[in-house]
């Protein structure tokens, strides 16, 4: 979109000169560009326009250890614990939906995913002050339990694990598809949907697996593709942990993620932490064998084992049984493909991601015991310029006293 819609747009999708499923689709106005600097300043009607969810089991539980957010035990804590020289982590403030932010440590190049989603999110609804700090590394970080003295601290990641209290928000992997999925074409979550491969009585009738050699279950995986090609076509693309395999084991081709869906069943295996192709192999239409982990995304919650998908043990001892199985109960496993697509379909659309933000925000903001403020050091996050679009505002803009 180039301009502001004030009516509405009428979106109409034709097969020949029919109709598809709804179309017409109409969007009521007024309608705005991405770029189009343009808060909605009640979040209530916001939320309720994204048909937001009420609750997100997954936000509660990770709020459970944290009933208030004391900012100046954050403060005095969070550089020295998590700041260092190895430290990837980005200390933000959000006042009067401007974004300000210091980085702390050395690998902090990913606020770029950080910065473009926060300001994606003030451009369409006024955002809660608060101060938070977010870990742009791979790893979850606040390992400290409840009851310890002191206690934890909310660090935000995207990450989660079993054994640590951080709290989760969508990956920069899937935020970032979803924002250029508003306003460009990549191999974003929604094309992904539209090149699921042949049908699934076409597909080949075995597991597939590319990807580097991030883990050691990922190099038992070609061997035991080497001792069973029949089951599985399992490769290592780039060796970077365990370069003297490569001799043992091979270098595989790099394979379009398209491709994969040829394939009936993809397995999916932890890289050094949760895989983060995991929601683009449950968006494809064949059936995920998921390893075993005690890691986890913001989303992993809402799918169930035997339903959404088939899981697997975290030695992939039981993987070439699991694959037996569902060449044997081929309508149980479309079944579980079908079911997890769709599930996945919806728990990963561009609303409810900015759902998901918005309500972790929120959550946050109302636990502060103290103001969050501008501290030495921050630097304004600017929204960006877009002067190849026309951006009429039809919100009121209110000051924040009148609110």
């Amino acid at each position: 979109m180039y301009e502001t819609v004030s009516e509405g747009l009428k979106i109409d999708i034709l097969y020949g000169d029919e109709h598809v499923a709804q179309s017409p689709y109409i969007l009521k106005g007024p309608v705005y560009h991405e770029f189009c600097d343009c808060p909605e300043e009640d979040p209530q009607a916001w939320q309720k326009t994204l048909s937001c969810p009420t609750e997100e089991p997954q936000i509660a539980k990770d709020f459970a250890s944290f009933p208030s957010i004391n900012l100046q035990q954050m403060l005095n804590e969070v550089p020295k614990r998590f700041g260092d020289e190895r430290g990837a982590i980005v200390h933000y403030t959000i006042l009067d939906n401007l974004i300000y932010r210091r980085s702390l440590g050395k690998y902090t190049d990913f606020k770029m995913f950080s910065d473009e989603i926060l300001l994606s999110l003030a451009r369409k609804v006024l955002l809660p002050d608060l101060e938070l700090y977010v870990n742009l590394g791979d790893w979850p970080l606040e390992h400290r339990k409840v009851n310890e003295t002191p206690g934890p601290i909310p660090i935000i990641s995207w990450c989660g694990s079993l054994d640590s209290r951080d709290v989760i928000l969508p990956t920069y992997d899937i935020t970032h598809s979803t924002l250029e999925g508003m306003r460009g074409v990549t191999s974003d979550l929604l094309s992904i949907q539209g090149n699921t491969g042949p049908s699934w009585i076409n597909k080949t009738e075995k597991a597939f697996f590319r990807g580097r050699d991030s883990r050691e279950e990922r190099l038992q995986l070609v061997q035991l593709s080497k001792e069973n090609p029949q089951l599985l076509d399992a490769g290592i693309t780039g060796y970077f942990f365990f370069q003297e395999k490569e001799k043992e084991l091979g270098k595989a081709k790099l394979t379009g993620f398209f491709d994969f869906f040829k394939y009936k069943y993809q397995v999916n295996v932890d890289g050094t932490v949760a895989a983060y192709r995991y929601p683009y192999l449950m968006l494809g239409d064949s059936l995920v064998l998921k390893q075993d982990s005690p890691y986890y995304e913001h989303f992993y919650g809402a799918l169930k084992a035997w339903k959404h998908y088939v899981p697997i043990k975290r030695n992939l001892s039981d993987l070439l049984e699991k694959i037996k199985w569902a060449k044997e109960n081929d309508e149980e496993a479309k079944k579980i493909a079908k079911e997890g697509q769709l599930t996945a379909r919806d728990l990963l659309q561009p609303h409810r991601l900015y759902c998901y933000y918005y309500s972790v925000l929120q959550k946050y903001a109302e636990r502060q015991s103290s103001k969050p403020e501008i501290r030495d050091g921050m630097e304004l996050v600017p929204q960006p310029e877009d002067n190849t679009s026309i951006c009429q505002c039809h919100r009121k803009k209110l000051l924040r006293e009148e609110l």
